[in-house]
């Protein structure tokens, strides 16, 4: 490595390098990589070369660019072809490690029991017609409140009860999925038959039987001549396909700003066990759901003839779904992602 159009200096640099790259010795994955570091890397030996290159004086730029290069190919050359030994001493058979003991298994995950009670109740709706739709978390007053009837003065619309968004008081997070049934009947025209599944959020203690963030699961069916004995049927269907081919269900009259009339349902849970009289109160019927006729003023809110179309909506919560389907007595399990717990429902998937 020698050009006596370069000063003997900057020749005699690039030899002591040279010899002492030559002299590194590169055993195993350790020297490998503190020897990228200190000639290879940007900031190594060679980078810091490169950056100097362009004190050089323009007439021996030429030259020393050739010696450059030349140590550069030979540093990495040297560490090319040790990185290949290295790596073929590594393939090698181990002596010390038994090569016929069986692997660690991959632990098998499973669905959250909340995603297993949702995809079953979507299940069973969709084979009578059924379809899924979604919309936005954050709703505006009117998709939220205004055009499900619910008065100025409700109390949901008080911020005890409800999240509003602090720089637009005319936004929330969506205290119900209803709000995705004003936007399906704002932009379809009937007939109708969906399932609106989504996160809820209301302003509210968390316990071991409520929660702030919550998931529910509501329906809509509109079209010609739907009637209260219509919804009755389709929830009979559900109750039966869900709690079991035996279940038997009632409505209670109840009240929602948006159906009219509006009912509870219950099913009859049973009274066999010690657990059956608390989960009742001793009287063996459980409340599941709420459910209506949707009220014409809606329909009208919405863009649908009230004299011509008629229907009904129906809503659970799937946490307190999936805590009786289960037998989960705190709901705050749903939120903590405790391993312990969710290895629980492994079978149940």
């Amino acid at each position: 490595m020698g050009d006596v159009s370069l000063p003997r200096a900057m020749l005699q640099q690039l030899e002591n390098y040279k010899t002492e790259i030559d002299g590194c010795s590169l055993k195993n994955a350790a020297d490998l990589e503190a020897y990228r570091l200190k000639y290879l890397s940007k900031k190594g030996l060679l980078g810091q070369l490169f950056d100097a290159f362009r004190e050089v004086p323009n007439d021996q730029k030429k030259a020393y660019g050739q010696q450059l290069n030349a140590l550069k190919q030979f540093a990495e050359g040297k560490f090319e072809e040790a990185q290949a030994q290295v790596n073929n001493s590594a393939g090698g058979p181990m002596p010390d490690v038994d090569l016929t003991v069986p692997p660690f298994p991959i632990e098998m995950g499973t669905r959250h029991p909340v995603s297993m009670v949702r995809r079953e109740v979507v299940s069973i709706f969709q084979r009578i017609g059924f379809t899924v739709a979604e919309g936005p978390e954050i709703e505006d007053d009117w998709h939220n409140f205004s055009a499900l009837n619910f008065p100025p003065e409700h109390p949901a619309r008080d911020m005890q009860d409800t999240f509003f968004v602090a720089k637009d008081p005319d936004f929330a997070l969506r205290t119900h999925t209803s709000s995705i049934q004003v936007r399906v009947m704002e932009n379809q025209n009937p007939p109708i038959r969906i399932l609106a599944p989504g996160r809820v959020f209301r302003n509210e203690a968390v316990s071991s039987r409520a929660h702030c963030i919550f998931h529910q699961i509501e329906g809509l069916y509109i079209d010609k001549n739907v009637s209260f004995a219509d919804m009755k049927d389709t929830l009979l269907y559900f109750a039966r396909e869900f709690y079991g081919p035996e279940t038997k269900i009632r409505l209670r009259p109840s009240y929602f700003p948006f159906t009219e009339p509006s009912a509870e349902m219950d099913v009859y849970w049973g009274l066999e066990t010690e657990a059956d009289h608390r989960i009742t109160k001793g009287t063996g019927w459980l409340e599941v759901l709420g459910c209506g006729m949707v009220d014409p003023n809606v329909l009208r809110n919405c863009g649908i003839d009230p004299d011509e179309y008629s229907g009904f909506a129906f809503g659970m919560g799937l946490e307190r779904t999936a805590m009786l389907k289960y037998q989960v007595k705190d709901l705050r399990l749903f939120f903590e992602n405790d391993k312990r717990f969710l290895d629980q429902f492994k079978s149940a998937y």
